[in-house]
């Protein structure tokens, strides 16, 4: 719901550990807007959105990333490079001294909360030191009414302080940024640096623990859309796969573009009250939508600009990791509430720059668990002499950073529910073809569209061995035909003209796969390992 207006209310901060603060409560987003100019934190584009620059971070620092270990999390976070353990006593202690560094300031406190449906909500207060860290708040989280204000009690609390430094010898951090979930206290801790999105992402990890352990519901790093009949398509993908493009179909209304839940009553919910997108090399032609959001309301990250205030998307000399936040208001064809009914289809999303995958091939739950513990894509490295090589990527649940159980406990959630909802699960390439990186070309995007519309349209039936070709490395079904693509396209194998080399290629990413797969072993069950690839080769 949106409320341009600001809050009557007051409210003391004295039971934080902050006092004698000046509190702007609730501000609106006008007000933010040019409390941030006044303050000269920020300028005015000329799409008349704000743009900030973050500082000395930005990006999230996973080093950096903590969560309390205490009688709630000690048995039940996958503890490691993720999941990195913080003592209780140490986070009192870093709390109080960012409680007093916040005393006699100037704040501002929002307060909001997560999760579309009424059913999983979770009230949430922010605490932050600058007006655009505020305004974050504001456009990432569901905003409450007046009404919904007065008996407002919040769950949770991000405490935000930026100009915060840790001494890591003293508060057993590792350097002198942090960002700390405590389970107990119900707290996210963060300092040190300005990057928002460390604000979001604290309380979505906190969901990522909550959802599954106490309400037996499937957290998803995802986009979601819905279509005029209801049925609800899933979207998951590490960055540079198409994740936000795909999900976003003038045909479908879109539920959200980054976290949703999946319930046991089987609807899918959205997190957010807004979209946090990458910017680079934005432009109007390639992504209308996101193009058509950035004005008065949104804020953009460390953009490049002229004087006149007009941003250079393709300058990264700032960050590649260039960004712009919004209220999903901003975005015309959305549904409201941001609720889907019934899942019928799931679309994983990687760009194989190995080129061996096939463009679209139907997952078997053991499958699609093996694939979701792996979360592929590939990136390319590139060297001055211009030899380039694919280099697998994979992070677990596709957002292996903001998952504190461990990967298959989450994997086997959506194995369930997929059987549960008779869900059909799809793996698409939307990486190179007729070889890799170098060699091959990038999958047409239009025909990456037709697929997505087949599969939507019911075009692509179910297995059957006429219309499905099974993958001899992968053991992917991979359809024989699809409307509105060329039918050799769909076998890889045959794009290559050199069945040798591909297959070559095939299994080097094949023992990539099981060598990633080798941390889960242990933890996965023997129907999630048949779903992997085989494990011989050339």
């Amino acid at each position: 719901m949106v409320n341009h207006t600001q809050s009557t209310k007051t409210i003391s901060l004295e039971k934080y550990g902050i006092k004698n603060a000046k509190i702007n409560y609730q501000l609106s987003s006008d007000k933010l807007h040019s409390e941030t100019i006044n303050k000269n934190q920020g300028v005015e584009s000329a799409f008349g959105a704000i743009a900030v620059n973050t500082g000395e971070f930005t990006g999230r620092s996973p080093k950096d990333r903590f969560i309390v270990k205490d009688d709630i999390t000690k048995d039940r976070i996958w503890w490691g490079a993720i999941n990195i353990d913080f003592d209780s006593d140490k986070f009192q202690k870093l709390y109080d001294k960012v409680a007093d560094y916040l005393s006699e300031k100037e704040v501002y406190v929002r307060d909001s909360y997560a999760c579309a449906d009424e059913n999983y909500k979770l009230n949430i207060r922010v605490i932050n030191e600058y007006p655009w860290s505020n305004m974050f708040a504001y456009n990432m989280f569901l905003r409450p009414t007046e009404e919904e204000l007065k008996d407002f009690n919040p769950e949770w609390t991000v405490v935000n302080a930026p100009g915060f430094m840790a001494d890591p010898e003293i508060d057993g951090t590792r350097q002198h940024n942090f960002a700390i979930l405590d389970f107990t206290r119900k707290i996210a801790l963060i300092g040190g640096t300005g990057y928002t999105g460390e604000i979001k992402k604290g309380i979505f990890s906190a969901l990522n623990f909550i959802l599954p352990v106490f309400k037996n519901t499937l957290p998803m790093h995802c986009s979601a859309n819905v279509g005029k009949d209801g049925d609800t398509a899933i979207f998951f993908g590490l960055s540079g796969t198409g994740k936000t493009t795909l999900s976003t179909d003038p045909d479908r209304s879109l539920i959200g573009d980054d976290e949703h839940g999946w319930t046991s009553e089987n609807t899918v919910f959205n997190f957010e009250g807004g979209c946090y997108a990458k910017v680079i090399n934005l432009s109007e032609e390639q992504e209308p939508e996101i193009f058509g959001a950035i004005k008065k309301g949104a804020i953009l990250e460390n953009v490049i600009m002229d004087d006149n205030g007009n941003v250079d998307f393709e300058d990264t000399s700032i960050t590649q990791n260039t960004r712009v936040s919004y209220p999903i208001y901003h975005i015309d064809n959305i549904k409201t509430p941001s609720i889907g009914q019934n899942p019928k289809n799931i679309f994983f999303l990687t760009a194989d720059a190995f080129g061996v995958l096939p463009p679209i091939s139907k997952l078997t739950p053991s499958q699609a668990a093996y694939h979701f513990m792996s979360g592929y894509t590939a990136k390319v490295a590139g060297t001055e002499a211009g030899v380039n090589e694919p280099q697998p990527s994979f992070s677990a649940c596709f957002g292996a950073p903001f998952m504190p159980l461990h990967p298959a406990k989450y994997a086997e959630m959506l194995s369930k529910k997929m059987k549960e909802a008779g869900v059909n699960v799809w793996l698409i390439n939307t990486g190179w073809t007729g070889g890799p990186y170098g060699v091959g070309s990038r999958m047409k995007l239009k025909y990456t569209r037709a697929m997505i519309s087949a599969v939507l349209n019911g075009d692509l039936g179910p297995y059957n061995y006429e219309d499905y070709h099974i993958h001899s490395v992968f053991g992917v079904a991979q359809p024989r035909h699809c409307p509105g693509v060329p039918s050799e396209i769909l076998s890889p194998r045959t794009t290559w003209n050199d069945d040798e080399a591909y297959y070559k290629m095939a299994f080097k990413l094949s023992n990539a796969f099981r060598e990633n797969f080798s941390q889960f072993e242990a933890y996965a069950s023997e129907e999630i390992r048949r779903g992997g690839p085989q494990r011989y080769g050339y």
